[in-house]
């Protein structure tokens, strides 16, 4: 039965990895609101929250598959019978917190189970969640300003966080139109997020927390002219949706196709943007130009990076500054296209104004959570 011959109820399964993850809730809610033909959502995740029970009482069936990526027979469960895969478990580190073994192996080889998976049970879609890292900003930290997915820019990766994203991207896209078990070729595409904010941000609860125990003030590092594209999980989290809706009616289009997450976030320095939501919540930024000259923050960030390695054995030092962080603050990246529009007809559902409130919100209510 195809997946348009469905007009008599639901009767999709969607399966999310990483599913609990901070994206990956947000897809998780917004499809279980948002797509009327789903039968079944499946949550794959390494750890499974709480709050999953609850949405155990609707009218979709929700399981939770606790299970790793990079076990493949556990992978290959999960997929079995599922029509749509959002390929969202991954490693985000770059602070140093795995080391890149492990960064490869949930990243990359965790990536090829699920294509294998996908290839062996006959399921037909996949979505990965990429990241703009993929793209840059590159080790030599030359701006990419307003660029879209066709903008000539060297990517060159030396962090094993970006190496491993732009691995695994690389085997989604090229599985595309792969025969899977029944003879029908596999449709994959790629969603590129620039930094994501938004409710269960981790990174703006830190910062806010470092404000606080410094007299509620944040000293700028970096310069304001440097600007980041950012954008709203809820926006990303609805593109995913909308993809995976409409790869297979558009699978000559879309198919092997990345696509920038994109919505009308203001670009703004990444300490600038943080302000939009840390400011409300008492937050001062203190400084017009950066506290401390380039020069001392390059010998900062190696000297934490040189300590990293020495304490590896004893210790895990994971200093938010490192070489890598530094050139990715400093490096202006942001993103003007409309594929994503022109494709499948993406909108951004929630306006800026509306991402900013909510995320405001979080924060005033986290407070007190560490």
């Amino acid at each position: 039965m195809g997946m348009a011959d469905c007009a008599q109820g639901p009767a999709l399964v969607y399966l999310v990895t990483g599913g609990c993850g901070f994206l990956g809730e947000h897809i998780v809610r917004m499809l279980l609101e948002r797509e009327p033909r789903l039968r079944e959502l499946r949550v794959f995740d390494l750890h499974l929250s709480p709050w999953l029970e609850e949405l155990k009482t609707g009218p979709v069936q929700v399981t939770a598959i606790q299970g790793d990526v990079t076990q493949a027979q556990e992978v290959v469960a999960a997929v079995a019978g599922s029509h749509v895969v959002i390929h969202t478990a991954g490693l985000v580190d770059v602070f140093g917190k795995a080391s890149p073994k492990t960064i490869h192996k949930v990243n990359v080889q965790g990536t090829r189970n699920v294509i294998d998976a996908c290839v062996q049970t006959g399921t037909q879609l996949l979505v990965y969640t990429s990241s703009m890292e993929v793209v840059g900003p590159n080790a030599k930290g030359q701006p990419f300003y307003r660029g879209n997915e066709d903008t000539p820019y060297e990517a060159v990766h030396k962090h094993p966080y970006p190496r491993s994203k732009a691995l695994a991207e690389q085997l989604v896209l090229e599985a595309n139109g792969r025969k899977v078990n029944g003879g029908l070729p596999l449709v994959t595409c790629a969603l590129r997020p620039t930094g994501i904010y938004g409710e269960g941000h981790q990174l703006m609860k830190d910062f806010y927390h470092k404000g606080q125990q410094m007299g509620g003030r944040l000293f700028r590092a970096v310069p304001a002219s440097v600007e980041h594209g950012r954008v709203y999980v809820g926006n990303v989290a609805w593109m995913h949706v909308l993809v995976a809706r409409e790869l297979e009616r558009r699978a000559a289009l879309m198919g092997g196709q990345a696509y920038f997450c994109y919505d009308k976030s203001p670009y703004k320095s990444y300490e600038d943007f943080n302000m939009e939501f840390l400011g409300p919540c008492g937050l001062r930024l203190i400084g017009s130009q950066p506290l401390l000259p380039y020069w001392l923050l390059m010998l900062l960030a190696a000297l934490n990076a040189l300590l990293q390695w020495l304490l590896r054995p004893l210790v895990l030092y994971t200093p938010m500054l490192n070489p890598y962080t530094l050139a990715v603050a400093n490096t202006t990246f942001t993103v003007s296209t409309n594929k994503a529009q022109r494709h499948f007809g993406y909108k951004p559902l929630f306006s800026w104004e509306e991402s900013r409130a909510r995320t405001i919100h979080w924060v005033q209510t986290t407070e007190g959570s560490a």
